[in-house]
């Protein structure tokens, strides 16, 4: 069932998963993905302890800074280590945590609201 046929997304949305990560319209992403308004980037994600937000938004390049970071943890809900948290509190960027498959749905909820956010999608393995 296809529940976004009423729904007129702007950017790029998640459209299906893969056995390990995402798709975002025809486009595969086999390992972590970045999502902002704008663009959805493959993220080659570090080892879960070794999280930092700077390479993150350096990639995603946003302005204006964002609402919040969306964090997916993979295939099970997973709290970042506590210096990714104090990344974001020091950058002023709250976080919503969850499992990857709940973020990328919450993703597009939330970008139908046109909210200004970014997500970090690890895989699901």
């Amino acid at each position: 069932m296809d529940l976004r046929k009423d729904v007129e997304f702007h950017g790029p949305v998640v459209t299906g998963f893969t056995a390990n990560g995402f798709k975002v319209g025809d486009e595969r992403f086999d390992d972590g993905l970045l999502l902002s308004p704008e663009q959805a980037l493959p993220w080659t994600t570090p080892v879960f302890s070794a999280l930092a937000l700077a390479p993150i938004l350096e990639a995603l390049k946003l302005s204006p800074k964002p609402e919040f970071l969306l964090f997916g943890s993979g295939s099970a809900m997973l709290q970042p280590p506590a210096s990714f948290r104090r990344e974001a509190d020091a950058a002023g960027l709250g976080m919503e945590v969850m499992d990857s498959r709940a973020a990328a749905r919450t993703w597009g909820l939330l970008r139908a609201e046109e909210r200004w956010i970014i997500a970090a999608l690890m895989p699901l393995r």
